[in-house]
């Protein structure tokens, strides 16, 4: 099952469940007392998964590690193709 299908899975439980105890589809004794925080479950649920998406963002942005040996080898191998392009004939105008 793919990442997407989880998510569509859990989406549609959790907004059919929604619509049940909202339209009092389900008789459950203690939801009298809980309709006004069920009432506003999709709202809570989006912006802590907007939170938990820009927390996930920040944490690999500033946990993001250099890779230096693999940089130099990228130079060497644009100083060699340059110089490959040179003995074809090829001059290039930006260093």
């Amino acid at each position: 099952m793919t990442k997407l299908m989880e998510w569509l899975l859990f989406a549609v439980l959790f907004f059919s469940i929604w619509i049940a105890v909202i339209s009092e589809n389900v008789n459950l004794h203690f939801m009298k007392e809980w309709k006004q925080f069920v009432l506003f479950l999709p709202p809570v649920a989006l912006f802590v998964c907007g939170l938990y998406a820009a927390t996930v963002v920040l944490y690999r942005t500033f946990t993001f590690n250099n890779c230096e040996q693999a940089a130099m080898e990228l130079q060497e191998q644009i100083e060699e193709a340059r110089k490959d392009l040179q003995t074809k004939g090829i001059v290039l105008k930006c260093k």
